[in-house]
């Protein structure tokens, strides 16, 4: 059985936890090393039980835990060749410690096979990620001005996706925002907004994705309810009824799990 838990989930700090048998990946730690591990030890664990960190990209909102939870066991982190470089510019405690792949190489880590595909975002090297093992897959897409092709090639047949649901695109232009920082969400290196992810949502579950938790959502330019609701509005129109929640922004999901043909929440 696979359970994914999120720690936090929003633009201002992203983590989440996957575990497989002996196998406990975080992806991403763009929340205090504090929040981390206080979450960690809520689910029965310490940093010494991470088998790796998986970095996404390397905005402050997906690596501000990073450097102090270094300093807490001795986790390989795993990031793409592009984003390993900017990562040890900006942290050289990860010297030693950092495995650059390539995205769309598949690799071993644990119990789980990891195929890394590129997304279109305004930080070296991001990429999203799919984890497959014996029980089932699990992937994240978020921080993607668009679902690149390797995203629509990699994710279809996962059970359980995160799938990034940023911003209300109505909400956004007439929003307090300045113009610049407009024109970068809405930009094709930018963020999915709602309307995005539902058509891809529709795709997935046409696919065999049993179960889509909402992710990264703006605190500004959006909402838990509009996310749902555009979502939620197209999958219905569409004959679909996957699970569909939204993740919380600021404190420690629920345990979703997924087993072998089948897709729950304890």
């Amino acid at each position: 059985m696979i359970t994914v838990h999120t720690l936090a989930s929003g633009s201002s700090g992203n983590a989440c936890l996957i575990r497989h048998g002996n196998t406990a990946v975080l992806l991403d730690a763009g929340i205090s090393c504090r929040r981390i591990t206080t979450s960690l030890r809520e689910l029965g664990l310490t940093p010494d039980d991470l088998t790796a960190v998986l970095i996404t990209h390397t905005h402050t909102d997906h690596i501000a835990g990073l450097q102090t939870l270094l300093k807490k066991s001795s986790f390989p982190v795993l990031a793409s060749e592009a984003a390993a470089r900017d990562l040890l510019y900006r942290m050289p405690a990860c010297a030693g410690r950092l495995e650059a792949f390539t995205p769309g190489r598949a690799f071993a880590l644990g119990s789980c096979t990891v195929r890394p595909f590129a997304i279109s975002h305004d930080a070296p090297g991001a990429c999203g990620y799919r984890l497959d093992t014996e029980d089932g897959s699990v992937g994240l897409l978020t921080d993607s001005g668009y679902v690149t092709d390797e995203a629509a090639d990699t994710l279809p047949g996962c059970e359980l996706v995160l799938l990034e649901a940023n911003h209300d695109v109505e909400t956004l232009e007439c929003g307090p925002y300045p113009y610049f920082l407009k024109e970068r969400i809405l930009g094709s290196r930018g963020h999915l907004s709602n309307e995005t992810a539902a058509r891809f949502a529709v795709t997935l579950t046409r696919s065999g994705t049993r179960e889509l938790i909402l992710s990264h959502l703006s605190r500004e330019n959006n909402t838990p309810a509009m996310a749902f609701n555009a979502v939620e509005r197209a999958l219905s129109a569409a004959g679909l009824a996957p699970r569909l929640t939204v993740a919380p922004r600021d404190c420690l999901s629920e345990p979703y799990t997924v087993s072998r043909r089948n897709v729950c929440r304890k």
